[in-house]
């Protein structure tokens, strides 16, 4: 399960070193987490990183299809842990240190910055293979903070990005070795803890307004 550890200004949540799918239970650590870094008072900022293959490879297919009668209710839990992150009053740095796949990419996006591991992995929109459609909040982040000729080629074609080919289409902002991407991450995420507040919440809202808006429609069309 995910856990929280403090490196002086900068939390660092690790969500696992599995596959971290988004299971319930883990939506609901991952949140509870996340209140622990909004009530902490002066400079912080949130490195979110994970041990093993998979920085996460998205949502948690075998319970979702376990689950269908929760579906809309699991999607709207997912879109509003990424309407939550989009908007959390810290600097927020993903250290992927590995595959980041799914809604774990559409995760990464949801932060202010990204670093890749440069050597191995890939950052990957596969919806257009596994027949699964984007929902409209979940295409108006990515339309959000990707260029929208990159966009528009993760989403239609599923491309696999490894980390230089991630960092040349802005995918992300930094790459790294294997054992310096969460270091560069916390080092990234430090120099900006001074900005934690409700002007930075408040700056992230209005920015992407249009962005929660659609993450956080009630009826969620699911096909």
């Amino acid at each position: 399960m995910p856990t929280l550890d403090r490196q002086d200004s900068v939390f660092v949540l690790d969500i696992g070193d599995t596959e971290n799918r988004f299971h319930p239970d883990w939506i609901a650590a991952v949140n509870g987490l996340l209140d622990e870094v909004e009530q902490a008072e002066g400079p912080r900022a949130l490195v979110t990183a994970a041990s093993g293959k998979f920085f996460s490879n998205g949502l948690d297919l075998d319970w979702l299809f376990a689950h269908t009668d929760r579906a809309a209710e699991y999607v709207t839990s997912v879109q509003e842990l990424l309407a939550r992150l989009l908007t959390l009053p810290v600097v927020t740095v993903a250290a992927l240190q590995g595959h980041t796949f799914a809604a774990g990419a559409m995760l990464s996006l949801a932060h202010d910055f990204r670093v890749m591991r440069g050597d191995r992995g890939f950052w990957c929109l596969p919806e257009a293979e596994i027949n699964i459609p984007f929902t409209a909040g979940m295409s108006a982040l990515i339309q959000a903070r990707l260029a929208p000729q990159t966009a528009h080629e993760a989403m239609t074609t599923a491309r696999r990005y490894g980390g230089h080919d991630a960092l040349a289409a802005a995918v992300v902002d930094r790459t790294a070795d294997e054992d310096a991407v969460r270091s560069t991450a916390v080092a990234l995420a430090a120099g900006h803890a001074a900005k934690a507040g409700p002007t930075l919440g408040t700056i992230k809202a209005r920015m992407y307004a249009g962005v929660l808006e659609a993450l956080r429609e009630k009826d969620i069309p699911l096909g």
